[in-house]
Parts: structure tokens; C-alpha cells; sequence
């Protein structure tokens, strides 16, 4: 395809024609003024599909064996995280499209960009926050943890169950941003409200200093005597490095990946800036749901505005916008949704537990019901299990909205036939992919379980996240105006959280070579 400039539309460079269509050309709106609603935009869905998998699952599989200690990795991943966010919505608020779609308007060009992204991002169709819903609902019908030796068939007959229910919700609401929207905020408010009020009464002080400390103790690495060491204090005394547990360092690579969101679901920020109307995401439309959405469209490209000095000063409000909705909200929310399931980790799960790869989400709940009993324990297992239920049932739903948004936003700017569709005609885009992941998600099941899809998801997705950072960067530069392009800082620091990401993945997959 070659590229041809429409009327008024506005021109790419010329090194970035890579045959999708060129920009509309539109004005910039003025941020509004903000308001307690914009606390509930884009950072509290962000925050809803952060509190997973890592949070619920390796999280407390890594403090039951080996406390806070490991809890830092979790911190430059969520800053990371952070730097990426704001960059990738850099992009969104200028076009209104997907950074997804700002990749595949680089050299060597579309196709070959959504090869790359196809094979990295296949498995994220790995479905193990499934299995995490199938225990929450096996130990209600037994009253107890499932067996894992005994009770396999039961749980995979209860996560296709899962599989064929989670996509209910993405039919109705209008928009499926905002019936997403409201479910992870039932989602963030029910979890750490309960989550807090049971380590307000089983956590200890010292539980309390542990996980504040974990987070700051940067180096510490699990040993292959279960100990943990600390690799700068090692070397500060001139000690030689013991050997490190290479099956604990997989799950502190995996713990990397998947907290705060992880992989190429990172850029659903784009999406959700874009449906919350923020920037120019407001002149391009919405992905309507099959029910109660016939009014509305998404168009095919974005539209981007001129640097004028009045549009350079919307422009930084609205980047403001971004970073406060990040610091403000997001982050808090994904430390706090850190922190607290280690706690009543620490508290409940004895040390040194090495959890088996089914009862990972139900441990807790397990241990909280053990040391409390009675009557008031049996509150706290149903609460824990529905925590454990409200934790993977909506973070099932954000990762598959993402990655169905993803793979919409590439075709539909830039395959020839779908461009030529009627914008409102994107939801059965939508809803085609939707089917297909339903069918790949149950033949993986149908193989795997559920520890395995887990390490293996989160390290193919550090080398997505990486990828993108890198590729973001790369586009940022070319594509913006510059003054719309990242600072120095900005740019230095996104190209150092790539390299993280990847090296994560490079050490994971060092260690399985070795063993």
C-alpha cells in the first residue's frame, strides 16, 4: 500500500510512511478541571488489572518461603511500569490512537511489526489467572482447599466453566471500557478494604517492618539453602557469592513480570485514555459493546493538533493529567495491593511453605480461617476465597479486554480490509477475537497447569514490555513534534526500563539452560 496524504489530513514524516493512513488534523481540547472523578479514569483500571496474578499468587508463594525480603524486585518494576505508562500515553494524547498502532507506523513497516508483536504476544493467551478463579469456586463446593493429587479433573472442569463465563460482562455496558471500568473498581475497593481490615488484626508490627523493609532491600537474592542473601552487602565485604536457587529465582523473574500489570497489557493505558476522552482520545471514538452500543464508532486513524502556544499549554495540562493520575492512584494502589496479601502472608502461611501449583490462591485463605477458628474463621475463608474470586474473575477480563484491544487496534488501522468497514462495525472485530482466544485459551488448558503457564507467561511477557519500552521510545522520537517529544531524562529513563524487562527474561531463561 502506498501512502497517499488525504485531503487535510495531516502529514507523517517521511521516514515513518509506511502505508497507514496519515493523521486528521483536529484541535487540542482544554483539560478540564479536575475533580474527584477523574481519581476513578484510568489509573483505577490500571490499578484493578494490577492486583493478579503476582499480587495473589507469587507474591505470597515467595513471602511464605522466604518473607519480605524479595519484595523489592516489585519496586522497579512498578516504576518501570510508571515511566512506560506516561510514555505510551505521550502518544495517545497527541493521535488518539494506540502506541500499538505507533509502532506499526515505523519502518520496516506494518506487517512486519505485527509478526514481531504476534509471536511475543501469543502467549499472552496463556490462561492461568483461570485457575486461580476454578479454586476460589472448588473450595466453596467442598468447604475446603482442593486436593491437588486427587481433584485435578474437578478443577479443570471448573476453569472451562470460568473460561465460557468471563466474557458476560464484556457484552453489555455501552462501551466495554466502562463496564470494565466498574467492575475492577468493585474489584480494588472490596480487596484492599478486606485485605487491610485482616492484616489490621492478624499482622504483627514486625510482619508490618518486614514487608517496608522488603521493599527497600535491594540485591537480596534466594539461596540454594533457602536462605536469602544480599548481593551488595556480599560483595561490600569482599565474600564470595553462595549458590543462588534457581527454581526461586524463575519465580522472583515471574514476580518482576507480573506485577502491577506486566507485558503488552501495559499498553491498555493507551485505551483507557483514549475511551476516557483524555487529550485527542476524545476525537476518535470508543470500542462499543454488542449490547447498548449502536451509537457509537471508532475511527480508523487518529487525529492530531498543531504545537501552537496555546496547544503546547493544554498539551502540558494534559500530561499532567497522566502523571497525577499515575502517583496518585495507580501507584498507591499497586504498592498497598503489594503489600497487603504479603502481610497476611507472613502472618498466616508459615515460613518455608513451598506452595503446591493448585492451592496457591487458596492458601491464604486457608491459614487466615486456621489461626483465627471458630465462627469468625470461617468469615475469614469465605472472605479471603471471595477476595481470591473478585482478585482473578476481573483481572481474567482486563487481560483479555487488552489483549483483544491490542490486535483490534492493529488491524483495524492497518489491514486494507478493515479499514474500508463502517467505524460502528468495530465491536464484531472485537468480538471475533474474543472468540478466538476462547478457543486457543481452552487448548492450552487442556495441557498445562497452572504454575507452569504462570512462569512462563510472566517471562515471555518481560520480554514484550521490554520490546515495547524500547520500540516506544523509537516512536516518541520520530513521530511527535518536537515539542511533544519526551525530555533527555525521560528518554534515558525509558531505554533503562527496557533493558530491565529484558534482562529479566535473560536470566530466566540463563537459569533453565543451567539446570
Amino acid at each position: 500500500m502506498t501512502h497517499v496524504d488525504p485531503p487535510g489530513g495531516a502529514a507523517l514524516p517521511r521516514e515513518c510512511r509506511t502505508g497507514l493512513p496519515a493523521w486528521n488534523k483536529g484541535e487540542l481540547p482544554a483539560p478540564h478541571r479536575r475533580t474527584w472523578r477523574d481519581l476513578l479514569g484510568p489509573g483505577i483500571v490500571m490499578a484493578g488489572a494490577s492486583l493478579g496474578a503476582g499480587e495473589w499468587l507469587i507474591g505470597p508463594a515467595v513471602t511464605a518461603r522466604y518473607g519480605g525480603a524479595l519484595l523489592w524486585i516489585t519496586v522497579l518494576t512498578l516504576c518501570a511500569q510508571y515511566i512506560y505508562n506516561v510514555e505510551a500515553s505521550r502518544y495517545t494524547l497527541f493521535t488518539g490512537e494506540s502506541i500499538m498502532t505507533g509502532k506499526l507506523r515505523l519502518k520496516p513497516g506494518s506487517r512486519f511489526w505485527t509478526i514481531v508483536y504476534a509471536v511475543v504476544d501469543f502467549w499472552s493467551m496463556l490462561p492461568y489467572q483461570l485457575a486461580g478463579v476454578a479454586v476460589t469456586l472448588a473450595a466453596v463446593l467442598l468447604g475446603r482447599i482442593p486436593n491437588p493429587a486427587t481433584e485435578t479433573d474437578l478443577m479443570r472442569t471448573l476453569t472451562y466453566v470460568v473460561l465460557i463465563l468471563f466474557p458476560i460482562p464484556l457484552i453489555f455496558g455501552g462501551t466495554i471500557y466502562r463496564m470494565v471500568k466498574a467492575l475492577v473498581m468493585v474489584k480494588v475497593f472490596y480487596v484492599l478494604g478486606f485485605t487491610l481490615l485482616v492484616s489490621f488484626f492478624l499482622a504483627s508490627w514486625s510482619d508490618v517492618r518486614e514487608v517496608a523493609l522488603g521493599f527497600l532491600s535491594f540485591g537480596s537474592l534466594p539461596a540454594a539453602d533457602g536462605t536469602v542473601v544480599n548481593v551488595f552487602t556480599q560483595l561490600q565485604r569482599g565474600e564470595p557469592l553462595p549458590e543462588l536457587d534457581g527454581a526461586s529465582l524463575q519465580l522472583v523473574t515471574a514476580l518482576a513480570a507480573i506485577a502491577g500489570v506486566g507485558g503488552l497489557t501495559q499498553s491498555t493505558i493507551c485505551a483507557y485514555i483514549r475511551e476516557q476522552g483524555w487529550g485527542m482520545g476524545g476525537k476518535v471514538g470508543a470500542i462499543p459493546s454488542a449490547v447498548r452500543g449502536l451509537d457509537l464508532e471508532l475511527a480508523h486513524t487518529g487525529t492530531v493538533f498543531s504545537p501552537t502556544p496555546t496547544a503546547l499549554e493544554r498539551w502540558r495540562g494534559w500530561l499532567r493529567m497522566v502523571r497525577l493520575d499515575q502517583w496518585l492512584v495507580w501507584i498507591p494502589a499497586s504498592l498497598i495491593g503489594l503489600a497487603l496479601p504479603a502481610l497476611i502472608s507472613l502472618a498466616v502461611v508459615p515460613r518455608g511453605t513451598i506452595a503446591d501449583r493448585w492451592v496457591l490462591a487458596g492458601m491464604m485463605a486457608e491459614g487466615a480461617s486456621s489461626r483465627v477458628g471458630g465462627f469468625i474463621g470461617d468469615l475469614l475463608w469465605h472472605g479471603m476465597l471471595l477476595c481470591g474470586f473478585l482478585i482473578f474473575f476481573p483481572v481474567v477480563i482486563t487481560t483479555v479486554d487488552g489483549f483483544l484491544r491490542r490486535w483490534v487496534d492493529i488491524t483495524w488501522t492497518s489491514f486494507g480490509r478493515f479499514q474500508k468497514l463502517d467505524p460502528q462495525r468495530v465491536k464484531w472485530i472485537y468480538y471475533g477475537f474474543l472468540v478466538a482466544y476462547l478457543v486457543m485459551a481452552g487448548a492450552f488448558l487442556s495441557f498445562a497447569n497452572p504454575l507452569w503457564l504462570v512462569i512462563v507467561s510472566a517471562n515471555v511477557a518481560n520480554v514484550a514490555l521490554g520490546l515495547s519500552c524500547l520500540h516506544t521510545l523509537v516512536v516518541n522520537v520520530r513521530l511527535l513534534p518536537p515539542p511533544l517529544r519526551p525530555s533527555w531524562a525521560s528518554r534515558i529513563a525509558l531505554g533503562v526500563s527496557g533493558v530491565y524487562f529484558l534482562s529479566m527474561a535473560g536470566l530466566t531463561l540463563t537459569i533453565a539452560l543451567r539446570s
